[in-house]
């Protein structure tokens, strides 16, 4: 096994579980909210808030793998804040589009199945009779409608606006560096140019 096999397979491994525990987490999370929550619009807000975020999540990892790096590049000889985040971004990609798109897109769309379930046996335990099968089926197609509708737009406005979005995130993590102190691109390496 070489090394860039077992570089991948390190990676890999650390990434599924960085995943399970973030699932888990979340997923504790949003089931305490939503068993404190009383209110079916609430209930919908917290499940249209898990769906949005991934939505916006998938829009990072695209735009982040099809921008091109030399925009930022003029704005970091201006000395723009922001402009050395977005190349790193850009640089890594790869990883960049695998926490977005795969990690926080899958927990999101997994866990707004589950809280969409969740929700139309609610709808249906307070409605009985025949209402609990089709009231489980409608949710699952409306959550799937919205989270698939929402992605294809998002993918759409992500190829063609690559630089805006990256751009705007790369301030908010330079906001979040100089403010708060967060750095959440730490240990990500500053390779070479793409």
């Amino acid at each position: 096994m070489g090394k860039n096999n077992r570089g991948a397979w390190k990676n890999a491994l650390l990434v599924a579980f960085g995943t399970f525990f973030l699932a888990v987490v979340i997923s504790l999370g949003s089931q305490y909210l939503l068993g404190k929550l009383t209110s079916l619009i609430l209930s919908f807000v917290l499940l249209m808030a898990i769906i949005l975020t991934g939505i916006i999540f998938d829009i990072i990892g695209v735009a982040a793998a099809v921008a091109d790096e030399a925009p930022f590049h003029a704005r970091a000889a201006k000395r723009l804040n922001g402009a050395s985040q977005s190349i790193l971004l850009v640089r890594n990609a790869d990883r960049v589009a695998n926490f977005c798109n795969d990690v926080v897109g899958d927990v999101a769309g997994t866990l707004s199945g589950a809280i969409g379930a969740a929700i139309a046996l609610r709808l249906a335990f307070s409605q009985p009779g025949a209402y609990e099968l089709l009231a489980v089926t409608t949710m699952a197609g409306v959550v799937a409608a919205v989270t698939v509708g929402g992605k294809a737009l998002g993918k759409s406005m992500a190829i063609n606006q690559a630089v805006q979005i990256v751009w705007r995130v790369s301030l908010i993590l330079a906001w979040l560096e100089n403010s708060l102190g967060i750095r959440l691109l730490a240990g990500l390496p500053k390779k070479g140019r793409r």
